[in-house]
């Protein structure tokens, strides 16, 4: 069964967002990829002295087959350098796996099955 890691922004770090209905909109992002035989975990990182050792005890998890790195990463400018963190430790920790991202929260499995 191939594998695919998501690696998100840690929605209770986001300031003004509705938690609950954003976590919930993740969890179910997640529960699609089983019904697509993808097996998937989730990491979900902020951008302070923890996001590298959360985000590296998730890559060396297991060999994943693709990282999806989610679009409040990629698309916030004032993360950048956590994006560049992330896509450097993502090639340093899980060099088989292909990277893909998304658009938004719910079109993660499109994402990864472009490299599966």
């Amino acid at each position: 069964m191939p594998s695919a890691l998501v690696v998100g922004y840690d929605p209770q770090a986001i300031p003004g967002v509705d938690t609950e209905a954003l976590r919930a909109a993740l969890d179910a992002d997640l529960a699609r990829f089983g019904e697509h035989g993808i097996d998937a975990a989730m990491t979900l990182i902020v951008f302070d002295g923890t996001a590298e050792s959360t985000l590296v005890a998730s890559l060396t998890k297991q060999p994943w087959d693709v990282v999806v790195v989610g679009a409040g990463i990629r698309k916030t400018e004032s993360l950048l350098p956590l994006f560049e963190q992330i896509v450097n430790l993502i090639r340093r920790h899980a060099p088989q796996a292909a990277i893909a991202f998304n658009t938004s929260v719910g079109d993660s499995v499109e994402a990864a099955q472009r490299w599966l």
